[in-house]
């Protein structure tokens, strides 16, 4: 057969394509015109908006970016920005609404109400939450506030479709946080979650968003400090949360401080150095002496290797440790009130470890004869101390020196 010759083909076939492979091009233009008709049909009633939106047969599945913009700007946006598009408009978005939780509530419940028909809508609000609040210098300021309200309700009422990552990780953009957009905005997302939820159901949504330990970060550079933080929420009336802040700053100081010493401790460091440390940090982090006391406690007994079972080795162990460092407790136990708080301390510590027990009326005897705890002060603790933490059983046990102190007291 000739190279040149065609083979036979069958007359008079039709080539089919597959319906499944015919694409019907995209038109949210059409789709927000029906949407925003719905809206101004109904006179922005809410109610009668989603019963026609529920018996509608408009492609949601193709346009839920598109429906969402309509609800929050009242029509479509330009594509990647927050701008209005040609077509239809309504007056009763979002945007248009109020700056109140009063008229903006209806539109966290309108959209509850569609996401539980339509939950697969849930992605898009996302989406759309995410573009907007990306370009909130696009938005005026009463807009912006507008959005915060309406993503403080959303948490507040627990929508579907907003994970908190969603919301605060777009607003750590460089740009927004430099303008104070990004501050201004969470402010007024605090003040209004804050109405009728607690200041621990706020630090769990911050936690769950992953921005709990970042919220310095939502400050432009040039005020990204403790105090600026204090400053401003303080003036904004949120001072649960600047109370929260500084707590949490002290403890993380605390924690900084208590580290530094431990290894000091555990590798035996002298005396001195350890006290220079402490300075150091107490210097830097302005801690209260009361919180020293009780960390030197701390740091002294967790640098202790205890003995398994042997209860000798143990107790000789901490008198050895106290003796040790009875010059670190001292330097900071200088006053009556600071000494009662050193032997709470050691009643606690003994009340919670079992081998400890027994140790409490050696403790302190060895402190007082280190002249770190006064005799007026175990007198007190023995008369009219208010820890409840075995005290009876203590009580009983330091009565024998007690006694000596009370005596050696009366010969003088």
């Amino acid at each position: 057969m000739s190279s040149k010759e065609k083979l036979p083909t069958l007359g008079g076939t039709r080539i089919k394509t597959r319906k499944r492979n015919i694409a019907a091009p995209l038109d949210p233009a059409a789709f927000s015109d029906a949407v925003v008709q719905i809206y101004l049909d109904n006179a922005g009633d809410l109610e009668l908006i989603a019963k026609c939106i529920e018996s509608s047969e408009l492609d949601f599945s193709r346009y839920g970016d598109t429906f969402f913009e309509v609800i929050f700007t009242g029509g479509r946006t330009q594509p990647g920005t927050t701008k209005p598009d040609e077509g239809e408009r309504h007056p009763y978005s979002v945007i248009h609404c109020e700056p109140t939780r009063e008229d903006i509530l209806p539109s966290v419940f309108f959209i509850q109400k569609i996401l539980r028909r339509r939950p697969f809508l849930i992605k898009y609000l996302e989406n759309v939450t995410r573009r907007f609040l990306q370009s909130l210098e696009l938005f005026e300021d009463n807009e912006r506030k507008k959005l915060a309200i309406f993503t403080a309700l959303a948490f507040s009422q627990k929508l579907s479709g907003l994970p908190p990552e969603t919301v605060f990780q777009p607003l750590l953009k460089d740009n927004l946080v430099a303008k104070g957009l990004v501050l201004t905005f969470l402010t007024d997302f605090f003040k209004e979650f804050l109405v009728e939820n607690t200041l621990d159901d706020l630090i769990s949504l911050l936690k769950r968003g992953k921005v709990e330990d970042k919220l310095l970060d939502f400050f432009p550079s040039s005020k990204r400090s403790a105090e600026a933080f204090s400053e401003h929420f303080t003036k904004e009336g949120l001072v649960p949360l600047v109370q929260y802040n500084e707590k949490k700053i002290f403890e993380v100081k605390l924690a900084e401080m208590k580290s530094a010493l431990t290894t000091q401790i555990s590798e035996e460091a002298d005396v001195e150095e350890v006290i220079e440390t402490v300075k150091h940090h107490v210097k830097e982090a302005k801690l209260p002496d009361i919180e020293i006391v009780r960390l030197l406690w701390d740091v002294i007994m967790d640098a202790v290797q205890w003995s398994g079972k042997n209860q000798q080795q143990n107790a000789n162990t901490a008198l050895r440790q106290v003796k040790t460092w009875a010059n670190l407790l001292n330097s900071y136990c200088t006053s009556g009130k600071l000494e009662l708080e050193l032997i709470y301390k050691v009643q606690i510590q003994c009340y919670e470890d079992a081998k400890l027990m027994k140790l409490f009326p050696e403790i302190v005897r060895s402190l007082y004869d280190q002249d770190v705890l006064a005799e007026d002060t175990i007198l007190h603790w023995f008369r009219k101390g208010t820890n409840p933490k075995g005290r009876q059983t203590f009580v009983k046990s330091l009565e024998p020196f007690v006694k000596w102190l009370e005596e050696a007291e009366e010969e003088e």
